[in-house]
C-alpha cells in the first residue's frame, strides 16, 4: 500500500484541539484508539510502523489519528488527562462517520478502549486490545512500579529533546526488545518526532494514573486481548487479568518480548492471523456476492446501505459529491433498481450495513 492512498484529515475536539486522522485500507472498519508515539505521516516512512499499516490496510479499513500534543495533532494543549483522550476519540469517530465498527485499543488505548466500548455499546461490533493495562503504574498497588513511575516521569523530563539517545533508550529498550540496531534507531527518532519533553511527560504521568478496573465487568461486546509473554514494558498479568475480568473475552500469549512487535518474528504474524479470524464475523463474508461491482462500488453501496446522504459518504470517501452522484447512478444500473430506496432495501438484504 503506497502512502498516496491515503489523506489526512482534521477535526476539531470540543475544547478545539484540532486532531490529525487517516483512513486507509479496504473492508470493515478498525478504529484504533489513539496512544502515546504516534505521527501519522512519519509512520508511513517509519520501518516499524509501515509494515503494521500495510498489514492492517489488507485487512481492513483503518481509522487511527495522533493524540492531542502528538503527531500532526496539535501540539500545545492545556488538557491533557483520560477524560479528554475519551472524548478525542468519540470526536474522531463521529468525523469519520461510521456508525459500527472493530475498535483496537493497543497500550495506553486499551484503556480509553475499553471506557468507549462501555459508553457506546451500540457503537462498538467487536473490541481488540493489545499490550494493554487496566492499571497504570502508580494504581497497581507496588512500591517498586512507583519507583519506575517516578525515574520514567524524571527522564523525559531530562533528556527527552537531547541528540543524546541515552534518556529515550529508556523507552525504547522496553518498547522494541530484541529488535535490530536499525529498529532501535529508528523507534528512538520516532520518539523525538512524536512529540515535545514536556507533553511527553504529561503524558506518561497521566497514563500511570489509569485504572479503569470497574469499567471491565461491564463491556458487553466480543472482546479479544492479546499480549505478549515477556512484554517489557507493560506486565504480562495486565493482560492476563483484563480478559477475565471482561466478561466472554478471548485472550491470546503471543510469544515475545516486544511490547512492540515486528514483522520479523513470528508473533506478528500470529497477532495479524487472531485478528484476521477475529473480526471475519463483520466482515464482507456475510455478505451475499453481488457481481460486477468494483471496489469502489462496494464502498459506496456500503455507505448508502448505513442511510448516509451523498455529502456523508463524500466526507466519508474523501470524493466530491459528483463522483458519488456518478458511482449511484452506475449502481442503479448493476442493481437493477429505479431509486435509491430500492438500493438500500438490496444492499441490506445482501448484508451491507450490519458491520
Amino acid at each position: 500500500m503506497m502512502r498516496s492512498t491515503t489523506q489526512v484529515r482534521f477535526c476539531h475536539a470540543a475544547d478545539g484541539v484540532q486532531l490529525a486522522w487517516e483512513k486507509f485500507g479496504h473492508g470493515a472498519p478498525i478504529v484504533r484508539a489513539a496512544y502515546w508515539l504516534t505521527h501519522i505521516d512519519h509512520d508511513w516512512r517509519s520501518i516499524i510502523w509501515r509494515p503494521w499499516l500495510e498489514a492492517f490496510g489488507k485487512r481492513a479499513t483503518l481509522i487511527r489519528y495522533d493524540q492531542r500534543g502528538c503527531g500532526l495533532s496539535d501540539r500545545n494543549v492545556a488538557d491533557i488527562s483520560f477524560s479528554v483522550w475519551l472524548h478525542d476519540l468519540e470526536t474522531v469517530v463521529d468525523a469519520a462517520g461510521v456508525a459500527r465498527f472493530t475498535l483496537m485499543g493497543m497500550s495506553q488505548g486499551a484503556s480509553i478502549a475499553i471506557a468507549y466500548a462501555v459508553r457506546h455499546p451500540e457503537r462498538v461490533a467487536r473490541l481488540i486490545i493489545y499490550g494493554g493495562f487496566y492499571q497504570g503504574r502508580r494504581r497497581r498497588g507496588q512500591p517498586e512500579q512507583d519507583e519506575e513511575a517516578d525515574l520514567h516521569e524524571r527522564a523525559i523530563r531530562l533528556g527527552w529533546g537531547r541528540e543524546n539517545p541515552a534518556f529515550r533508550q529508556i523507552f525504547t529498550s522496553q518498547f522494541m526488545a530484541n529488535a535490530s540496531a536499525e529498529q532501535l534507531a529508528a523507534w528512538d527518532e520516532m520518539q523525538r518526532l512524536s512529540c515535545s519533553a514536556e507533553t511527553a511527560a504529561r503524558i506518561v504521568t497521566n497514563t500511570h494514573l489509569i485504572d479503569v478496573t470497574d469499567l471491565l465487568p461491564q463491556v458487553r461486546v466480543p472482546t479479544l486481548v492479546m499480549h505478549s509473554t515477556h512484554d517489557a514494558r507493560v506486565p504480562f498479568e495486565q493482560g492476563r487479568k483484563m480478559a477475565s475480568l471482561i466478561p466472554g473475552a478471548r485472550f491470546v500469549a503471543l510469544e515475545s518480548a516486544g511490547h512492540t512487535l515486528h514483522p520479523q518474528e513470528p508473533a506478528f504474524a500470529s497477532f495479524f492471523a487472531e485478528v484476521s479470524a477475529f473480526i471475519a464475523a463483520d466482515s464482507d463474508a456475510v455478505r451475499l456476492p453481488l457481481p460486477g461491482l468494483t471496489a469502489r462500488e462496494l464502498e459506496l453501496l456500503e455507505q448508502l446501505a448505513r442511510g448516509h446522504s451523498n455529502e456523508q459518504i463524500a466526507a466519508t470517501l474523501g470524493i466530491s459529491e459528483k463522483t458519488v452522484r456518478n458511482v449511484v447512478s452506475l449502481l442503479f444500473d448493476k442493481l437493477t433498481v429505479p431509486t435509491r430506496a430500492a438500493a438500500i432495501v438490496k444492499a441490506r438484504e445482501a448484508g451491507f450495513g450490519r458491520s
